[in-house]
């Protein structure tokens, strides 16, 4: 990760993007997008098939470099080049295949690539400890044992390990690829309330979806694609379900409305 020079523009947001595009040959695919990412806050990004979500968070993951533009963290500009450089500044994303391994328990997932060593071998203890502890910091009660295979466990449940695995490295951002795609109606209720948790431990939280259901459940700021061009980031208070699909399908609306009247038709 390279932190650049201090001078310039700056933000005091957890994650500024300033005019990002990124481009795949001939092939647009975001054009000078700007994004405001604050800390203890859930930001939705929402957009139609093909709009940039994706490409949009790999930049910020590091799984892709930007053609332009520059990100901010903490009010310094940095390149973010890979993984790891985002993991170092404290940004983790939790990608819709979640890439946790079946054949191996809770404990094994979350340590998986960083094991704890004692002597030259495993820690067992402490992993099983830090697993527990991080768990419980996110109220995730429904496993019967930190010991059970991935395998086995639910759809809200294998999410609920994806993010504790996240968040157990000093992380400030978590970024969330459709963290409730294919899940049920009790399990989308186990997702948004681990959504709730982070905001309230104070970690800012970007999460892609098309579900307005749950944008507006847990979304304190809502931020629209369209045709990679950002078409309006506000808060959620501001916006209703109408206008975000007027956004997310033609890159345009009417008149905003009020407060008043985005909480009449929630």
């Amino acid at each position: 990760m390279t932190v650049e020079g201090t001078g310039g523009e700056s933000n005091v947001e957890l994650l500024a993007v300033r005019g990002l595009s990124k481009s795949f040959g001939p092939i647009q695919a975001l054009t000078e997008v700007d994004l405001d990412v604050p800390a203890g806050k859930v930001t939705a990004l929402c957009g139609d098939n093909g709009a940039g979500k994706s490409v949009l968070i790999k930049c910020i993951a590091g799984a892709l470099e930007p053609s332009e533009g520059r990100i901010f963290w903490e009010g310094r500009p940095v390149r973010i080049r890979n993984a790891h450089d985002a993991a170092e500044l404290g940004i983790e994303t939790v990608y819709q295949d979640l890439a946790l391994a079946d054949n191996l328990d809770i404990v094994q997932n979350m340590f998986l690539g960083r094991e704890r060593l004692r002597h030259r071998l495993l820690d067992e203890d402490s992993m099983e400890r830090a697993a527990a502890e991080t768990l419980a910091t996110l109220r995730v009660t429904t496993v019967r044992s930190i010991r059970q295979p991935v395998g086995s466990l639910s759809g809200g449940q294998r999410q609920s390990v994806a993010v504790a695995r996240a968040v157990m490295w000093n992380s400030k951002l978590v970024i969330m690829d459709e963290p409730t795609a294919a899940l049920g109606v009790t399990q989308t209720a186990m997702v948004l309330d681990l959504i709730r948790t982070l905001r309230g431990h104070g970690l800012g939280v970007i999460v892609v979806s098309h579900n307005l259901n749950d944008v507006f459940a847990v979304a304190d700021r809502i931020a629209v694609l369209h045709l990679g061009k950002m078409v309006v980031q506000r808060d959620a208070a501001g916006l209703d379900r109408q206008t975000v699909v007027e956004y997310m399908t033609t890159g345009g609306s009417g008149p905003l409305p009020t407060p008043a009247d985005a909480g009449r038709s929630a």
